[in-house]
């Protein structure tokens, strides 16, 4: 018997239901949209839009994290996040930060951004878990082993749920004992980084087990190559990026039935309806 998760991240918008993130990313290189929404004029109108599609938050990030991806500068990072962060705060938008870094975060937070979302669990900057602590924002703490370009070769675990539910908790007392307060963090389990495809859908078969680390647990399946494998034709060719969001929808109900606080997707209108039923399901079954 699993433990039912916090429902609340303080600090984020309560809904009565799994919340919704939508993503912009700013950056050439991105798996589902890189290059798309690189000037800020282009990423501010995607992130409004989200927004007014019904996302309760905006991810905004300046750095690709898909498989082989190289790190950008620090000064490159911020000048794709930062003009982005501060236009759509000002606007009204809860704006979360994807960013490994900790200059990133503290300047992202001054210009508005309400949490920071790290990837990396605070394992890619040792000044991370220090610098949220003394910000006072909410924390995504995601399972994460390396950097993009060595990530694939660490995807070995003797059971990858629990290997990933003892290394996401090491991370969260890493942040609380920095200062992090428990109800400010969220937990990810990092799919698709440093992870197989059947490591992904065991996650995702056995999501209620995260819920013993006592904390909102969000999912990140949007357009991911596992689910392009899945739907592949019969002679091996995957499902195009953006012909996925049927199934990241369909991952999405299930997330939230499984209990869910968050799911992180690239079209918001299919996500939204999807977390919306399976919130009525839920309060309809015994």
């Amino acid at each position: 018997m699993f433990a039912r998760p916090p429902r609340y991240v303080a600090g984020l918008p309560r809904p009565d239901r799994c919340l919704v993130m939508g993503v912009v990313n700013v950056t050439p290189d991105s798996f589902s949209d890189g290059g798309v929404w690189l000037e800020p004029a282009a990423a501010i109108a995607h992130g409004r839009a989200l927004s007014e599609a019904g996302a309760d938050l905006v991810d905004v990030g300046g750095e690709s994290t898909r498989p082989g991806a190289e790190r950008p500068s620090v000064d490159d990072e911020l000048a794709r996040v930062i003009p982005v962060v501060t236009e759509l705060s000002r606007e009204g938008v809860v704006v979360s930060v994807d960013t490994m870094r900790a200059s990133v975060a503290r300047q992202a937070v001054a210009a508005g951004a309400r949490a920071v979302n790290d990837v990396s669990g605070g394992l890619a900057d040792p000044a991370m878990v220090s610098t949220v602590a003394d910000l006072a924002v909410p924390y995504i703490v995601m399972h994460w082993r390396a950097h993009s370009t060595t990530m694939q070769d660490l995807a070995t675990y003797d059971d990858v749920v629990t290997d990933v539910c003892r290394e996401l908790s090491q991370r969260v007392h890493a942040a609380m004992a920095a200062g992090i307060a428990h109800e400010r963090i969220a937990v990810d389990p990092g799919l698709g980084f440093a992870k197989t495809g059947d490591h992904n859908w065991e996650l995702l078969g056995r999501l209620r087990a995260l819920h013993e680390l006592g904390l909102p647990v969000l999912v990140g399946t949007s357009r991911k190559a596992f689910l392009g494998r899945l739907l592949a034709t019969d002679d091996g060719q995957q499902r195009p990026v953006t012909a996925r969001d049927d199934a990241s929808a369909a991952t999405s109900a299930l997330a939230a039935v499984a209990g869910a606080w968050c799911v992180r997707v690239h079209d918001v209108p299919r996500s939204l309806d999807a977390v919306r039923v399976a919130s009525r399901w839920a309060r309809s079954t015994p």
